[in-house]
């Protein structure tokens, strides 16, 4: 069986360390964290979490 392997010059992306990104600056450019679930609505209007 033959096995091929695909080689490239440039390194993928996902290899690369991320650039340090200050916690204030990402607050500017992407606005506040929030849940991955969401309250429905009637959960806000109980004031559920």
């Amino acid at each position: 069986m033959t096995h091929h392997s695909y080689r490239s010059s440039r390194a993928d992306n996902w290899t690369s360390p991320r650039p340090y990104s200050d916690a204030n600056l990402r607050l500017m450019k992407h606005g506040k964290v929030r849940p991955m679930r969401e309250p429905t609505w009637l959960q806000r209007l109980l004031g559920e979490r």
